[in-house]
């Protein structure tokens, strides 16, 4: 076994130092195609998990709702319609029946991580003589704050939310010429107005939200809405993000509450998120026929070159399964070696291109996501591609007829 292992392997390492020049070649095709392979993954799933965590981090993965208000036509008599066109109703705002209830079916859901009721609606904000329209949102900051990371869009104050606190956007503050420690009169449409105390401003990087976005304990949100104890919405996150759609879809047939995803009320996110897999893909298939046939063209000209080399070994006792293998083990070394340098040079490249590549503001756009298994799988991907482009010049080289060869 010994002497066989040294054969091939000697006899593989010959021929490729004896091509040396086509073995570089070969190597620089394989480094380029794996270093483009590592750069495009890596930086793909910076930006996936970039997008994914300003989407998730700033709304719930899945949101229970009560089902919309619908009007009937009017009946005379049975079977008459007194008033055949009915318009949809106002969508008032009403509290989801039995909450506590679905709550608790939630929380023993195992798909189900963090549940967090919520009482939501508008109301008018005012300093002085400066008003602006708001959403209110009550929440219970101990399960809230698992699902929106508000603490990652604070950048004044903190957040402390008991029954006289509010935490604002930044565009809201501005516009009513508020700050830290000032104090704002909450007013809704159909309940009590309430004086509240600036405790924390929040950045979400969006103007609109930054402008109507409002944040108060529930009970204070449950008197200003004038549905106390109720909730408007549950607000949900799920162990497997990808899965949100079919577990809502699961709670809205066991519930009869409407549940909406991440994925349904983000489609075109969701679907720019899978063109670029899909993307990625593509270019990785290419890429590795692209260096499977390059490794496949330099050893068929290697057994044409070598043909009368191949004849004398096999005139010398070596047998079809030796010129085989080693033809194979050729394949597999251009395509371990360029997996090693591609892989190198990939992640340096990232690395370079994170470190010049930045937002107006400074900071990142994409994090720096270098996976270890990225490497392993890369490099046995290579390998293996070298090994089965390798394997019709190896077929060619163990069938030549040893006379035909030397004569040839």
């Amino acid at each position: 076994m010994t002497r066989l292992l040294s054969f091939v392997w000697i006899g593989a390492l010959r021929f490729l130092w004896e091509g040396r020049l086509q073995t570089l070649f070969i190597i620089g095709g394989i480094t380029i195609g794996v270093a483009v392979i590592v750069f495009m993954s890596a930086m793909l799933a910076g930006l996936e998990a970039n997008f994914i965590k300003r989407v998730l981090t700033s709304q719930p993965q899945i949101q229970l709702l009560p089902p919309d208000q619908v009007a009937r036509p009017l009946r005379d008599e049975p079977g008459t319609v007194a008033d055949a066109i009915v318009q949809r109703p106002s969508q008032r705002i009403l509290s989801i029946d039995q909450w506590r209830t679905i709550q608790r079916r939630m929380l023993a859901m195992p798909e189900v991580t963090v549940v967090a009721p919520v009482a939501s609606g508008s109301a008018l904000a005012v300093r002085g003589s400066a008003s602006r329209s708001v959403t209110v949102t009550g929440i219970e900051p101990d399960s809230y704050l698992q699902i929106v990371k508000l603490p990652d869009y604070l950048v004044a104050g903190r957040l402390r939310l008991s029954s006289d606190d509010i935490i604002i956007g930044v565009e809201l503050a501005r516009n009513l010429g508020v700050g830290l420690g000032d104090k704002i009169v909450l007013s809704a449409a159909n309940g009590p107005s309430r004086v509240l105390t600036i405790t924390g401003l929040v950045d979400f990087g969006n103007k609109p939200v930054n402008q109507r976005n409002t944040y108060v304990a529930l009970r204070t949100a449950q008197s200003l809405l004038n549905m106390i104890g109720g909730v408007t919405t549950i607000d949900l996150a799920v162990r497997d993000i990808y899965a949100a759609e079919a577990t809502a879809q699961q709670i809205q047939a066991s519930t009869g509450v409407q549940a909406d995803s991440w994925i349904k009320t983000n489609a075109q996110f969701f679907t720019a998120v899978r063109a670029q897999k899909n993307t990625n893909t593509l270019i990785r298939v290419f890429v590795g026929l692209s260096v499977a046939f390059g490794i496949a063209a330099v050893l068929i000209v290697s057994v044409i070159q070598r043909s009368r080399d191949i004849g004398i070994l096999r005139a010398m006792g070596a047998t079809r399964g030796q010129v085989l293998r080693l033809f194979l083990l050729q394949g597999g070394l251009l395509g371990f070696l360029g997996s090693m340098i591609g892989a190198t040079l990939g992640a340096s490249a990232l690395v370079y291109w994170h470190s010049v590549t930045r937002q107006a503001d400074g900071s990142e756009i994409f994090p720096l996501i270098i996976e270890p298994r990225l490497f392993l799988a890369t490099a046995v991907l290579a390998t293996l591609t070298g090994v089965l482009a390798a394997m019709a010049p190896a077929l060619r080289a163990a069938g030549l007829d040893p006379v035909e060869a030397i004569r040839g």
